[in-house]
């Protein structure tokens, strides 16, 4: 729709409020613009890069600035109101990256000279500081009458909020810029030693704590159940907000997610390092692990089990038909094989019956009709002959076993029983 542009890298996270974009740039600006049309209806110059992100109250900007003060602007026209500057940061140049919290007419703030703040919204007036041991970049979550920050010496923090007392701390194994997220009596936070902590609001105690692999400066997100957080390693975790139980994930494939994720209708909004701005489906519910797909669900903490194979799948069916085929076919191979055994086993039998070398069958007995002998065949003439004469045919002979007659005059044997010719 628009595009508005500063005089520097842009770390400030906006507030919408009234149709207005309010914003920090690197170039110690503060704008506001028509969310409409981006056109600049004002801006403030501070003395240093503007990191923090604002919080609107009542009319009024709240936001803070690497010179080391925190500002309260007017919405309409960004006229100071007030500001508050921390004594440290004017004598030793400590700045503020920690954004705003005002609640019940109280600001609160970290800031890098290691104190957290808690200023009269009204006047910016120092009500109490809390010093800790090191620098303050993590934005304080107030809950409950209880201010929840975390702290570069690796501690998170739970303050009073009308005194600074402190409630309780926590010890993580490195530095804590990441903003904790206060939900249903659980502290949400990430830290450098690179792991989501879950606490219990009351008391500190750990109830979870999961690992990613790289340092995580996103702050979470609580949304359904779901714990939504990005990682220096790449990804975007969902993670069950009960347990740690990881959901599912997502890899940007090139360079940290140290944007912290905003959850509107079912959908994850965040940025990475890669310059890229992402909006991801439900994390939880994606089938695919490629980082290129829009989801990349991973494995649970605990294990899954491989599902078995239905027996109907569809392999096995055509397993078995193979198997059949090839009984099949073994069987008629089989059959031809013996029906040619047969046939050979036939013809054999009929060329040793007709041979004259085989040893002749033993005689069988003779019908009184087979020993009759024939008669002699006499031919008369036709008439178109001119000489009368008569031809007389030669004697035949036939086999005194079986009748057959003998048309060799040479034969020995009887070529269809083998009974002795004389």
């Amino acid at each position: 729709m628009w595009t508005y542009t500063t005089g520097g890298q842009i770390e400030s996270s906006p507030a919408v409020v009234g149709g207005v974009v309010y914003i920090g740039s690197d170039d110690d600006n503060f704008y506001a613009l028509n969310a409409a049309t981006g056109t600049q209806i004002w801006n403030y110059t501070t003395g240093g890069l503007v990191s923090s992100s604002p919080t609107v109250v009542g009319g009024v900007v709240y936001v803070a600035s690497f010179d080391g003060s925190v500002f309260a602007l007017n919405a309409s026209n960004g006229v100071q109101l007030w500001n508050f500057t921390t004594v440290i940061a004017v004598t030793s140049g400590f700045s503020i990256a920690s954004s705003p919290a005002v609640v019940n007419g109280v600001v609160y703030i970290g800031s890098d000279d290691n104190n957290v703040y808690a200023l009269n919204a009204t006047t910016g007036t120092a009500l109490w500081n809390y010093p800790t041991g090191s620098g303050v970049t993590s934005s304080p979550s107030v809950v409950n009458d209880v201010v929840y920050v975390g702290g570069s010496d690796g501690y998170i923090y739970a303050l009073n909020a009308a005194n600074g007392i402190k409630l309780w701390n926590h010890k993580t194994d490195n530095s804590v810029v990441s903003s904790a997220a206060v939900v249903n009596g659980m502290v949400y936070v990430g830290s450098y030693d690179y792991a989501i902590y879950a606490l219990n609001a009351s008391n500190g105690v750990t109830v979870w704590k999961s690992p990613t692999n790289n340092n995580i400066f996103s702050s979470p997100a609580v949304v359904n159940g779901v714990v939504y957080i990005g990682s220096d390693d790449g990804n975007v975790y969902a993670l069950n907000a009960a347990t740690g139980t990881q959901l599912g994930s997502y890899n940007i494939g090139n360079g940290p997610v140290e944007s912290s994720p905003a959850v509107v209708g079912g959908v994850v909004y965040i940025g990475g390092d890669n310059f890229n701005i992402y909006a991801l489906g439900d994390l939880k519910s994606s089938p695919s692990p490629n980082p290129t797909s829009t989801l990349t669900p991973t494995s649970a903490p605990t294990s899954t089990p491989t599902p078995t194979e239905s027996p109907s799948h569809p392999s096995s069916n055509f397993l078995f038909i193979i198997i059949g085929a090839v009984v099949v076919v073994i069987i008629i191979v089989a059959l031809v094989l013996m029906l040619r055994k047969k046939s050979k086993s036939k013809q054999t039998r009929l060329s040793d019956s007709s041979s004259p070398a085989t040893t002749p069958p033993p005689p069988q007995t003779s019908s009184p009709a087979q020993t009759t002998q024939p008669q002699t065949l006499e031919f008369t003439p036709s008439k178109a002959s001119t000489t009368p004469a008569t031809l007389t045919a030669k004697k035949s002979t036939f086999c005194p076993n079986c009748g057959e007659k003998i048309l060799s005059t040479n034969a020995k044997f009887c070529p269809t029983c083998g009974t002795p010719i004389n």
